[in-house]
């Protein structure tokens, strides 16, 4: 919640309450109990620091690939290699199923971006007014790639 607050763009909106969330996160881990992807969390004492999810359940054709969504780390972690450790870990738990090539966006030119970049994230491109800022307005969303 207090990173739709503060701005990022993980398909929320400002204003987004804590029962909201949990029906969220509910659904990711009742998701992800069938297998359809995997949730990774970072836990420092009895709160969540940072969370990635890995999408796994691909359509037929696609059964060498992943989705990596939804990485989010907390304001007060970032910059200090949570992120890094999230993705690696997302990557590491893809190649253990046999997936390699992922497939991610994020909004266009802000912290993340820098992240995938470092971590060998290839850039496809740019899509104009791709979501919705969680206060309004729209930002651009760059697609990346990466073969493990």
């Amino acid at each position: 919640m207090n990173a739709v607050e503060d701005g990022a763009s993980i398909s929320f909106m400002a204003g987004l309450s804590r029962e909201e969330a949990l029906a969220f996160w509910t659904s990711e881990l009742a998701a992800a109990e069938a297998g359809a992807h995997l949730v990774i969390a970072a836990v420092q004492g009895q709160s969540v620091v940072g969370v990635v999810v890995l999408d796994i359940d691909m359509p037929p054709n696609q059964p060498h690939r992943a989705d990596v969504r939804k990485l989010i780390v907390a304001e007060d972690q970032q910059r200090a290699g949570l992120g890094t450790a999230l993705l690696a870990r997302a990557e590491a738990e893809a190649r253990s199923r046999e997936r390699w090539l992922l497939v991610l966006d994020t909004i266009s030119g802000g912290g993340a971006a820098r992240l995938y970049a470092r971590s060998g994230w290839q850039k496809v491109g740019d899509i104009p007014a791709y979501a919705m800022l969680p206060h309004g307005g729209y930002a651009p969303t760059t697609i990346y790639f990466k073969r493990l």
